[in-house]
């Protein structure tokens, strides 16, 4: 691509479920600014990916699917969208207020009316093995990774951003320095790179970052001297600099990158006392808000799960 990637845009509508819940009060924010920096998520949750959109985070769950509207000024929650029964793992929300999620082991996609819960669409990418994990979107496209397969999952989006036919999905094959490795979590988190120009993709298993061409497949090592981002999972960017959740490490990596995203510094390192194995990571209000997936904790429907507000560096 040789154009900025950028937030997509479109519309359309089907049906689902609106539905409110309460949760219990937030604990306060530290520095005073009274912003809740704990989260209380419903028990039994297991929430996995979020996406922001002004005071507003989405959650999704990899029990049931069901997404989880949570105000982070209030810290109130409310259930959008019926169970499906399937994960919902990477989010990504566009500025029609259109939520793309990752469907893991479903192998799919689907796109959500964030305001009514409606499922807008559904795009069957793969089938078993198959682990549909995350989503970035860009002015064109909204590409999807697997970690059971060596692959991205293209989506075009049309003028307009316009919502694409089922059959139009691309299965983009990796070539040159990715390789997958055993049965463990391969690709997961997924970005662009500063000058929207590629996309930039994380392997856990082996703590590597990838420079991925989308038009080609054709991949290269970011070269981070020194570093390795083992349990790497959801990225986020801003500007030039990358953050990496590395989830059983409870820690988030913080990269500085060149402009076309072929190496970087690791500039800093995010804790907190409250990480119990965040998944990803979105941007709101100033500060970054991480789900905690609890991996480590055998889930039950009564095992209590919150999200995270950290300060970026």
């Amino acid at each position: 691509m040789n154009r900025p990637l950028r937030a997509a845009l479109g519309g359309a509508l089907t049906a689902a479920l609106l539905t409110s819940v309460a949760v219990a009060p937030a604990q306060a924010h530290p520095g005073g600014r009274g912003l809740p920096t704990v989260l209380t998520l419903p028990d039994g949750f297991q929430p996995e990916g979020i996406a922001t959109a002004g005071r507003y985070a989405y959650f999704g769950s990899r029990a049931t699917g069901v997404i989880q509207r949570v105000d982070l000024i209030t810290g109130r929650g409310t259930t959008i969208g019926a169970p499906t029964g399937t994960p919902s793992l990477g989010l990504k929300i566009d500025l029609l207020g259109r939520l793309f999620v990752a469907g893991g082991t479903a192998g799919d996609a689907r796109v959500l009316d964030t305001r009514t819960g409606e499922v807008l669409a559904r795009y069957q990418f793969a089938t078993a093995p198959t682990f549909v994990n995350d989503v970035i979107l860009t002015r064109d496209a909204a590409y999807f990774t697997d970690s059971n397969r060596p692959v991205l999952y293209r989506l075009p989006l049309g003028r307009g951003g316009a919502l694409p036919p089922a059959d139009s999905v691309t299965t983009i094959a990796l070539t040159g320095a990715y390789e997958q490795v055993g049965d463990g979590v391969n690709l997961n988190g997924i970005s662009t790179t500063p000058d929207g120009r590629a996309l930039i993709v994380v392997q856990s298993n082996t703590g590597t970052l990838y420079r991925v061409d989308p038009a080609t497949g054709a991949t290269t090592i970011v070269d981070v001297p020194g570093h390795s981002f083992a349990n790497g999972d959801g990225l986020l960017l801003r500007g030039r600099t990358l953050y990496v959740v590395q989830n059983r490490l409870n820690q988030i990596a913080v990269v500085t990158l060149d402009r076309a995203g072929t190496t970087g510094k690791v500039t800093g390192t995010i804790t907190d006392p409250n990480f119990d194995v965040p998944t990803t990571v979105a941007e709101a209000l100033g500060r970054l808000y991480l789900p905690n997936g609890r991996f480590t904790t055998p889930p039950t429907p009564t095992t209590p799960y919150t999200a995270v507000a950290v300060r970026a560096h």
